[in-house]
């Protein structure tokens, strides 16, 4: 029997223009939590997807870092389900599961075997109803010095670790909210009281505040009574109250050079662009990908394979529910200066602000978006499948099955429109310019002393 995938990619193949869609029905919970379902037999899967929408986008100076401390928090125990509890029944049932935090939304999802919907349906609703109960300070502390650890491993000690955060830092005003990183501050996670943490989820986590994707081999009438099993009994809440904050913006360019433990430089430049949806998104989104999204793309086609003055470069448009950044990395090969990079991207950038893309770089872009989107579809659940995809639509659009709207919206833009978003966002100084160095070679010093016994170093 063909999947789902095979079907939607002949669709799109046979129809032409003509968009695929997944089929879903969804209802709303007295209590405030939105539901979605998507039946599909081809597999006897289920995929689960809880989102949510809390990021670090909700949290505040001095309070950040919040949302993904709750990411761990959750898999910490709950009134009915001993720590550890949760993964073992995934894991037992033969399938997986996880959590992320980003600066917009926070998402816990598992992938099983039909037969434990079930379970993962229980999982799901302890954590939504029955963990603050249990939330106190042996637990905060713990998962405290997990996540300062993370901080430490993924950031501070990985080679250009600290490059994303020095970049957010100097892109947006330190009263927004993408200044920082989801993961926080040692500062403000060391400062956060048990009081503030509970009181963040008492904010955020509400069944109003969350949506429930279901998708795979289910029966949608009985799957609906499990859901208000689970779930039907949690206290209503209110959607919490936002006033969205609106950046401020660059007055000119921002140079930032700072040292790492490397031994070639690199070179990042960021703009401020777009919020997700808004005009010169999506034209940004093709931008990037003419420019540096592939093989034949016009910068690694000339720094890497003509030139050969580059080992790699990359760059995108991260769109989010606030407001926008396009982002250049490039990697110089040995002896070669950062800024030749520099100045070689920013001569593409006004070339294409002057000429636009040729119809065939443009049409090659849209295939890619397309074609990372359909097989994005492929699992039922897992980081980013159907039950992520409809979650998403939803929190993004207000439409769970925005998808062939999604997908128009790429189909209709002109190069016109690729060449008018190069001139408006990229080619200015109204950006972020950071080279990343190797680290001057300390003095000489006195052979360090050996540890003491028993001493181990985490990594």
């Amino acid at each position: 029997m063909p999947t789902l995938l095979a079907l939607l990619a002949a669709a799109a193949l046979a129809a032409g223009p003509s968009t695929p869609s997944v089929p879903f029905e969804q209802f709303t919970l007295p209590n405030g939590l939105h539901v979605i379902l998507s039946e599909d037999h081809t597999a006897p899967l289920v995929g689960v997807d809880v989102l949510y929408d809390v990021g670090s986008k909700d949290e505040k100076p001095g309070r950040t870092g919040f949302a993904h401390l709750y990411e761990h928090l959750m898999f910490q125990g709950t009134e009915n389900l001993p720590k550890g509890e949760a993964d073992r029944l995934v894991e037992a049932a033969g399938g997986s599961g996880n959590a992320s935090t980003s600066p917009d939304r926070t998402q816990y999802w598992e992938e099983v075997p039909s037969n434990a919907l079930e379970q993962v349906l229980f999982i799901q609703s302890e954590r939504m109803g029955h963990l603050l109960p249990t939330l106190d300070q042996v637990k905060l502390d713990n998962q405290r010095e997990v996540v300062r650890n993370e901080r430490r491993e993924t950031y501070e000690m990985k080679p250009y670790g600290m490059a994303w955060t020095v970049i957010l830092e100097n892109l947006w005003n330190p009263e927004f909210p993408y200044h920082w990183q989801p993961i926080g501050s040692h500062e403000d996670l060391q400062a956060a009281s048990l009081a503030d943490v509970r009181e963040f989820f008492q904010r955020w986590y509400g069944p109003a505040n969350a949506s429930l994707a279901i998708v795979g081999d289910i029966d949608p009438v009985r799957t609906r009574a499990l859901v208000e099993k689970y779930f039907g009994h949690i206290p209503r809440s209110d959607p919490p109250r936002r006033a969205p904050p609106v950046p401020r913006l660059l007055e000119g360019e921002r140079k930032v050079t700072i040292e790492d433990d490397v031994q070639l430089p690199r070179l990042y430049l960021a703009w401020q662009t777009p919020k997700e949806y808004a005009d010169g998104d999506d034209a940004l989104s093709l931008l990037a990908d003419v420019l540096a999204g592939s093989k034949s793309s016009r910068l690694v086609r000339r720094l890497v394979m003509e030139e050969r003055i580059a080992q790699s470069v990359m760059g995108g448009q991260q769109s989010q529910a606030l407001a926008g950044m396009f982002v250049f990395v490039a990697s110089p090969k040995p002896g070669v200066d950062p800024e030749r990079l520099r100045m070689a991207i920013d001569e593409e950038i006004r070339r294409i602000a002057r000429e636009g893309p040729t119809a065939e770089e443009l049409q090659r872009a849209r295939n890619r978006v397309e074609a990372q989107v359909i097989f994005g579809l492929e699992p039922v659940g897992g980081s980013g499948g159907r039950a992520a995809h409809l979650n998403e639509y939803y929190w993004e659009t207000g439409d769970p099955g925005y998808l062939s709207k999604d997908l128009e919206r790429f189909r209709a833009i002109t190069a016109e429109d690729v060449r008018a978003a190069a001139e408006r966002y990229l080619a200015n100084d109204r950006r972020v310019a950071l080279t990343v160095v190797p680290r001057a070679a300390p003095p000489a010093a006195a052979p360090l002393a050996a540890p003491a016994a028993g001493t181990e170093l985490r990594r």
